[in-house]
Parts: C-alpha cells; sequence; structure tokens
C-alpha cells in the first residue's frame, strides 16, 4: 500500500535507502523525482508547505480609508454610526471606488471592525466566561414559539420551559397563550414535578409578564402587581438578564434547552386533538430525558437531578390563583367577549354580568358562584367558541335558526354533531315537517345534558331504523342503551320472581346516597296523653 502522507513517504524513502535500494529503483517504486529523495534523505521531516503569495485587492488602497471611518464612529453616536451601505456609497462618491463589489467591502469591515475596537482599548467584542452552579440553588426560564396540529389545523403555541442550572433538568408546558396566566401556570406545573423551589435566583427576560419597566442600564426592574405577589408566595429571588441579544448569554443553558426540545420532540409537528392530551406527551417525554447525558458530563441529567432535590425549598401550603378574573356582560347573542375572542353563555344570562377565569389553555364561566360554562381558550384574535347546548332554549322558539347556526357548525366540526344526529333530523322534518321536526331534534339534544353522548347517538340511530320520528322514541331507545351499557347486578336465585318491567323507582333509588338521617319518633307527642284534660263541666277526661 503506497504512502498516504509526505511524512510516510519519506520515512519509506529512508527505510529502502538504509536497505541498499538505488535511486532510481527508489523513483520507480515511489514515481517520486530525484530531488524529492534528496529532501527525503536530508530530513526525516517533510518542510512545511510555502504559503502561495497574498495577491493584490482593489481594495487595498480603500483599506487606510475605511479604517479612518471605523475610527471616527467609536466616539459618534451609537445611532448614528456607518452601516457597511454608508461606507460603500461614500467610497464611490468620495473616493472613486470601481470595480470592488459590496460583499468585499462588507468582509473586510466585518473583520476590521472589532480589531480597531480593541485597538482603542474598548476592550473584545464577546468574552464567555463559563460558570459553575451550585445544587438547588439556580434555575432558569423562558418562552418560545412551536408550532402544533391541534384538532387539525395549524396552530402557533407558546412553550414555557423551567431549567436547573446544575442538573439540567428541564420542565416545559405547551399553552395557547403567552400571557401572565402562562407563566404562572408554568412555575406552578415545574415546581410540582421537581417537588420544590430553587434556593437561589432564577433568571428571567424582561417579559412584560413579570417586568412593567426597564430603568435605565441597570439591573433594576419596575415589576408588575401580580408578579410581586407570585414571587412572595413562592419566596423567589429573580435576577433580570440584559436587554436584547446580550442578555440571551446569561441564560445560555434554557435558550439552547428549547432549541434541542423543539428540535428533538416536536419534529415532525405533532398531531393532537388537545392542548392537555399535548402536554401529557411532554411530561413523559420530560421524564425520559433523564436518562439522556449533555454533553460529556459524567452522570445523566436524572442521577444529578438526585442530588439537588433534596436541597429545593418546599413548596408553600396553599395554592395560588394564576388565573385572571374578568367581569363582562353577557351580549344578544349569548357571548362574552375576553381577550377579543367571544366565548358562548347559556341564554338565560344575556343582559347580565359573569366573571370569567382565564386560564392559559381554557377559561371558565360563572354565574354567582355556580360554573356556567367551560371552554378550550381560542389561540388566534377575533375568534368564536359557540356551544351548542348554551341556544337549545331560543332554538325551542326559533326553530328556523338552527340550520345556518354557527354553533351548530362547531358542533360539526368538533363531532357533537354526528351524521347520525343529520340522519335522524332529516327524516323527522320530512315526516312532521321543518318547524316540528327541528323542535323533536332540539328535544333530542337537550338529552345531552343528562346522558352520555355515544348513548344518545345510539338511541337516535335505533329509533331510525325503527321509523321512530319523535323525541319521545329516541329518549327511550337511548335509555335502552344506558341501561345496557350500565354494570349488571347479581343474578337473582332461583326463586325470585322475574320482573318483565324495569322500576324506575328502584333505577332511581339505587342511585341515591345512603341515608343516615335516624327514624322519626312521636315520643314528644306522647308526653302530650301524660296530662289530664280539663272539660267545661269541670270533670277530668282521662
Amino acid at each position: 500500500m503506497p504512502p498516504v502522507s509526505k511524512a510516510e513517504l519519506y520515512a519509506a524513502i529512508r527505510r529502502d535507502a538504509r536497505a541498499g535500494m538505488s535511486g532510481r529503483a527508489i523513483e520507480r517504486k515511489y514515481r517520486v523525482g530525484r530531488r524529492t529523495i534528496i529532501k527525503a534523505l536530508s530530513s526525516a521531516w517533510p518542510e512545511p508547505r510555502k504559503k502561495p503569495r497574498r495577491r493584490p485587492s482593489k481594495l487595498d488602497r480603500f483599506k487606510p480609508v475605511i479604517d479612518e471611518i471605523l475610527r471616527a464612529d467609536l466616539d459618534a453616536p451609537r445611532k448614528q454610526r456607518h452601516t457597511v451601505t454608508r461606507i460603500y456609497d461614500r467610497l464611490i462618491a468620495e473616493h472613486q471606488l470601481v470595480d470592488v463589489s459590496y460583499p468585499v467591502v462588507r468582509a473586510y469591515v466585518a473583520e476590521r471592525r472589532p480589531q480597531i475596537r480593541a485597538e482603542a482599548g474598548r476592550g473584545p467584542v464577546e468574552v464567555f466566561v463559563p460558570q459553575s452552579h451550585r445544587p438547588g440553588a439556580e434555575a432558569e426560564v423562558d418562552f418560545g414559539e412551536v408550532v402544533v396540529r391541534l384538532a387539525g389545523e395549524q396552530v402557533s403555541c407558546f412553550l414555557f420551559c423551567l431549567r436547573l442550572s446544575f442538573s439540567g433538568k428541564a420542565v416545559h408546558r405547551v399553552s395557547l397563550s403567552g400571557g401572565q396566566e402562562a407563566f404562572f401556570e408554568g412555575h406552578e406545573h415545574a415546581f410540582g414535578v421537581l417537588g420544590g423551589v430553587p434556593t437561589g435566583k432564577i433568571r428571567y427576560d424582561n417579559l412584560k409578564s413579570a417586568v412593567a419597566q426597564v430603568l435605565g442600564f441597570s439591573r433594576s426592574r419596575v415589576e408588575t402587581d401580580r408578579w410581586t405577589a407570585f414571587r412572595s408566595h413562592y419566596d423567589l429571588d429573580a435576577f433580570y438578564c440584559q436587554p436584547g441579544l446580550a442578555g440571551a448569554h446569561e441564560k445560555g443553558g434554557v435558550e439552547g434547552q428549547i432549541g434541542w426540545f423543539r428540535r428533538n420532540r416536536l419534529v415532525p409537528v405533532p398531531d393532537v386533538a388537545s392542548v392537555d392530551e399535548l402536554n401529557a406527551m411532554i411530561d413523559a417525554w420530560d421524564a425520559a430525558d433523564e436518562a439522556r447525558r449533555i454533553g460529556g458530563r459524567a452522570r445523566t441529567v436524572g442521577e444529578f437531578f438526585a442530588i439537588e432535590k433534596p436541597l429545593l425549598k418546599p413548596l408553600p401550603g396553599e395554592p395560588f390563583e394564576t388565573g385572571r378574573w374578568f367581569t363582562p356582560w353577557v351580549d344578544r347573542y349569548s357571548q362574552v367577549t375576553v381577550r377579543t375572542n367571544r366565548y358562548s353563555v347559556p341564554v338565560r344570562l344575556i343582559g347580565r354580568r359573569v366573571r370569567v377565569l382565564l386560564h392559559a389553555s381554557h377559561l371558565v364561566i360563572y354565574d354567582g358562584h355556580a360554573q356556567v360554562a367551560r371552554h378550550e381558550r381560542l389561540p388566534g384574535k377575533s375568534g368564536a367558541r359557540l356551544d351548542l347546548d348554551h341556544y337549545l332554549e331560543a332554538l325551542v322558539r326559533k326553530p328556523g335558526a338552527l340550520p345556518g347556526a354557527t354553533a351548530l357548525e362547531q358542533a360539526r366540526a368538533a363531532g357533537k354533531f354526528t351524521p347520525v344526529h343529520d340522519a335522524w333530523w332529516a327524516a323527522a322534518r320530512k315526516a312532521h315537517g321543518d318547524a316540528a321536526g327541528t323542535r323533536a331534534l332540539i328535544e333530542v339534544l337537550l338529552l345531552h345534558r343528562h346522558m352520555a353522548h355515544e348513548h344518545v347517538v345510539a338511541g337516535l340511530a335505533a329509533a331510525l331504523r325503527a321509523g321512530a320520528l319523535t323525541a319521545d322514541a329516541a329518549a327511550l331507545e337511548a335509555r335502552k342503551a344506558t341501561d345496557a351499557d350500565e354494570p349488571a347486578g347479581p343474578e337473582p336465585g332461583p326463586a325470585g320472581p322475574q320482573a318483565p318491567v324495569a322500576s324506575l323507582t328502584a333505577r332511581r333509588l339505587a342511585q341515591l346516597p345512603p341515608d343516615t338521617r335516624p327514624p322519626p319518633s312521636v315520643a314528644a307527642y306522647d308526653q302530650l296523653l301524660r296530662h289530664p284534660r280539663h272539660t267545661t263541666e269541670g270533670t277530668t277526661r282521662s
């Protein structure tokens, strides 16, 4: 096998020459010239390759001009310094620059600008100092944007990440919003998974959820009131990074973690039915990540986390309300507007003020202390999420509004209004007319309030097969489906009576809780019989 490097070639030539091989034989064997053999015999180490002489550039005579411009920029106002485009234009207009392209000037400026800054004593452009972290003391928090397919639609979501600096243990949470409620819920979930709170500082960007105002060029910040209360509740010590790209290097661990998680866990784009389903997957991924090693560390993430978990501060005993309250009015469309999006409520609440508790991925609507609606939060703006059940009382009076109702279209898209509903509705309208058939369908839809969805659909299918196109027939078939789906009780003995018809009263009593009240007593009335009663004639009657 011929030598692969020049050093090996020289070694082979010297070895063969020492063995007595002639120069001509060595030339033929290695296909080299006489001068190469002489150099190999004179030195075991090849001479270094000569660097080609640098060719002159047309930019050479303009380089002193560019350097002078960059030196002048050191004392110029920050927003009035030369850009590469401005330098290029000045060279053409003032110094007759020709036949030199813009990329050549841009490359030279990129090389010389930091050198001139260092020559002027302004320090190096970028210095990275390695850091060490104590177990259980420090953490980093950040948000990242991710894209998921949610119920068949591509949606931009927000990925919250809290990462412990010592072990690299990270907890992630996806939400439909990047607002303050998502910021708080991400912390609450992360602390619950970790089983405690870091004892030292947690590094943050200057998020609007936490920072109301950045004070000059210092580390001082004016914090929002709710964030101050949240920090006090969990006893957090916040450290705010510098604004812009400079601050990203101060929490590089979580910045890199979000990128790693996005590339390794969210590729390809996950297709889920709800945010809760995606977060359940993320919890499993976070648990599996404890088995990986970061870089060249000797131990896994889980092994390092086992060291620092006992050192975390304990969680507070009472929870913190992470949601945000709103008190909107219910408009004439039976909707409330929260953060530019509209959500439906029961029609009986039209014209009243309700309370809305907004969370990161859902919201709950209350009338007083009673919950009246719950919706998954809309990710965009100016959207509407309507529940068909909220409009049924109004549709009984206006059956003609059902075919074109937005709530009906959303119920179809969500799979709540199935093709079985449509088939039964079409048959009922054909048999009883549009208005009567639609009212019968609405009565069937009311069954969903106290019966399982699959049982109502099974009842509609059975009624449609039997040609029974009334709400009572559909309800009867749905109850049969419910009874068939319930677990069977103990079989009666051979002598037990066989009831031909199921007793609804016995069925209801079986579902009632046990009555622990004492039996009634008439002892108080018996005391009245112990005293004689006097008549008007003065005689005593016992």
